[in-house]
């Protein structure tokens, strides 16, 4: 009879335990979504797109994979403070870029990455 309590005890505490835990859980989780700011599509393709360099650099030489790294990273930051947020057709150019670049990375030819920024202004050789 006494075994037959405690069994019975034991297992409303177990329950009791793990709805306590799904009750935990499910407010972590919510608080989580709310939290953070929800992401445009665009943006997702954007952090897509960076997360898959990052990736596709792992397959490189250590050497190589730090540099490749470096690049990406300053590439993405520039344009992310140079370029307006609402100029969509643009960002949606650097992406199709961007996934050609990152298509010839992940060619196992391809060692390292390089970027080129263009000055705008007129310089002296140009003067006529």
């Amino acid at each position: 009879m006494h075994a037959k309590v405690f069994q019975n005890n034991i297992a409303r505490m177990f329950k009791r335990y793990r709805e306590y835990r799904e009750k935990q859980l499910r407010s972590r989780s919510s608080m989580g979504v709310s939290s953070a700011p929800k992401l445009s599509g665009m943006q997702m393709q954007v952090l897509s797109l960076y997360r898959a360099f990052l990736r596709a650099a792992r397959s490189k030489s250590a050497e190589d994979r730090k540099g490749i790294e470096s690049v990406v990273s300053a590439e993405f930051r520039r344009n992310a403070k140079l370029i307006d947020h609402k100029n969509f057709i643009y960002i949606e150019y650097l992406l199709r870029r961007g996934d050609k670049q990152l298509d010839q990375l992940r060619s196992p030819a391809t060692v390292g990455l390089s970027s080129l920024t263009l000055n705008s202004s007129p310089t002296q050789d140009s003067e006529p």
